[in-house]
Parts: structure tokens; sequence; C-alpha cells
């Protein structure tokens, strides 16, 4: 068993927007996803599965060809591979964000 305490789960203070993984086994790897109001979400499609849990904030979400409201609560299911992205972030964005498998570099 692992136990994360928030601090752990939030990532490193101080770092900004962007993704802060926590915790990483073979099978699956997970983190957080900050996009502050008003931000841009640049990430690309990756080669695993992947599940989103908002845990704060709200925005619209793109992915195969589909839009939707996304707010605390919101869980999205998104397949290796689909273009996917967060927009029109109105209230700052905090996701719980869990690759299966873990999450492999998109370069290599």
């Amino acid at each position: 068993m692992l136990h994360l305490s928030e601090s752990e789960r939030r990532g490193r203070p101080g770092t900004g927007p962007g993704y802060d993984e926590f915790l990483r086994v073979p099978a699956l790897s997970a983190g957080t996803y900050v996009v502050p109001a008003g931000g841009v979400d640049d990430q690309q499609p990756h080669r695993e599965d992947e599940v989103y849990v908002v845990l704060a904030g709200e925005a619209r979400f793109t992915g195969a060809g589909e839009t939707v409201h996304v707010h605390a609560g919101s869980v999205l299911f998104v397949p290796a591979y689909e273009e996917h992205r967060f927009h029109d972030v109105t209230v700052d964005l905090d996701v719980l964000v869990v690759f299966g498998p873990a999450e492999t570099d998109p370069a290599g």
C-alpha cells in the first residue's frame, strides 16, 4: 500500500500550471493537472488511455469531436491517441489524471 498526503498529491510547491506526477508503477501513473482561468491547455495526444477527474474549476473539454462543460465531479475517459483539450477555462481547473499503463514520453 502507498498512502499519499495532500501535499504529496498536489505536486511540488511553486511549480505553477501544468502536470505534476505523484505516482508511477508499470500499470499506471497519476498526477494533478492545473490550468488557470484563461490559461491554455497545450497537451498533445498520449499513447495511453487516460481518465480525468475534475476536482475544482470550470471549463469546456473537447475530445472525439464532442465538446462538454466540465466542473468539479466531472469524469472523462480519453482513449490512447485521441486528440483532446480543456479550453475556455473560467475558474482555475484542478484535475486528477490517471494514465494506464504509465505515461511514456510522447517523443520516445
